[in-house]
């Protein structure tokens, strides 16, 4: 069984990625999510992918696709006072409310805490932010690539020092995980107050979840007194099994063999190479540190004498672990991925299908079984007739603007 909330409602009023990603995950998990979208120009995620930033003819808008999964959509304007009654009323039958809104812009729009609550006392209350919800920079917005990758301390601890900038993130690098942790939080709060009858406030911001996946490198720089650890080059691992190697074809071999005494005579064996096993220069730890040099440059010739494929076969049984360094694209045909459901595919509005990633949380031993994302307002006029309305004040709310 995977729907483990089925019955959880949640009203999101959230746009872009890393707070929206949190609602698709809670709806992989069987949450009934409703995404609030301004009547008229919606998230503006959805025209991120069509504004041609990577040329040709969009089929699939992946960027709306993955975080927005699996939820239902409804349009409406909380600049009117009839959208904002609209919304306080889904709040009532909602047990969590997640936004992405800065504290400013909930006072403004009546969407804070104590107007939520003032509609449900019980609702979870969760708030994604770039920054955080206290300090001098609270109302500071914070995408990614700005609030986790820079100022979280990944860029420059990832880019190599000769380097005169330092590297990009890939999309969304920060946004995905943040969104998984703001899912994790909510379930706690889920659960604590089924447990004790309390609602919490959950609070998670992209700069928090930047320092947490960073944290070795940050605790050891206050530990050691230094900006940042230094990268060690492969030429200078003082662990030759754990390092990268090419193969024939060009393709790279990633060795991670942390107990190397325990797993060097198994490596020499299945690179063909026994008789380094007992070479005084390599048959300890500590020599094949002191001899690091001769030790990757004999690995780097044995690597390179046949094909990726070839190596795939040979290592298959070793004890050791290693991986092959994949494109995106070469997981989709990864015999694990397949077997085990991470990857999802689902139909959309066209008919076509496409492929989703799913989240990484599987209940049972089951994949989720994931749905397309909603349309701009798809959901609008079955939500409120779920709610009580009839069509005589659905069509006098669309002629207001105050819905879609």
């Amino acid at each position: 069984m995977s729907d483990v909330l089925t019955g959880v409602r949640v009203l999101e009023v959230a746009t872009w990625t890393f707070v929206p990603a949190a609602g698709a995950v809670l709806a992989d998990w069987g949450a009934d999510v409703l995404k609030v979208e301004h009547p008229t120009s919606g998230d503006p995620q959805r025209g991120l992918m069509t504004s041609g930033i990577l040329g040709g003819a969009l089929t699939v808008n992946f960027m709306i696709e993955q975080p927005n999964r699996g939820k239902r959509s409804i349009g409406i304007d909380l600049r009117s006072e009839a959208g904002l009654g609209l919304l306080y009323k889904l709040a009532e039958s909602a047990d969590v409310f997640l936004t992405s809104f800065l504290p400013e812009a909930r006072q403004k729009m009546k969407i804070d805490v104590e107007h939520i609550r003032r509609a449900n006392p019980d609702i979870i209350y969760v708030r994604g932010s770039g920054m955080g919800q206290r300090g001098p920079e609270n109302e500071r917005g914070g995408y990614d690539a700005a609030a986790y990758f820079a100022r979280g301390g990944h860029a420059l601890a990832l880019t190599p020092d000769e380097l005169e900038y330092p590297i990009s993130p890939r999309a969304a690098y920060g946004d995905l995980p943040g969104g998984m942790t703001i899912a994790g939080g909510i379930a706690a709060a889920l659960f604590h107050r089924e447990r004790h009858g309390e609602t919490s406030v959950v609070d998670v911001s992209l700069l928090s979840c930047a320092a947490w996946a960073l944290s070795p490198d940050i605790v050891a720089s206050k530990v050691f007194g230094i900006p940042k650890l230094p990268r060690i080059t492969r030429q200078e691992s003082g662990n030759p099994l754990i390092n990268s190697y090419k193969t024939k074809d060009g393709r790279f071999l990633n060795l991670t063999m942390l107990e190397s005494d325990r797993f060097w005579p198994d490596l020499c064996r299945h690179i063909g190479r026994s008789e380094l096993i007992d070479d005084p220069r390599f048959d300890t730890s500590v020599h094949r540190a002191e001899n690091r040099h001769e030790c990757i440059a004999a690995l780097d010739g044995a690597f390179a004498e046949r094909t990726l494929a070839e190596w795939k076969d040979e290592l298959a049984d070793a004890e050791g672990v290693w991986a092959v360094y994949q494109e995106p694209l070469e997981l989709h045909d990864d015999p694990q991925v397949i077997e085990n459901g991470y990857f999802r595919e689902v139909t959309g509005d066209d008919g076509g299908t496409f492929t989703l990633v799913a989240n990484p949380v599987q209940f049972d031993e089951t994949p989720p079984d994931l749905a397309r994302a909603p349309g701009h307002g798809e959901h609008t006029e079955a939500i409120l007739l779920e709610l009580g309305f009839d069509w005589d004040d659905i069509i006098a709310w669309k002629e207001s603007g105050a819905i879609l």
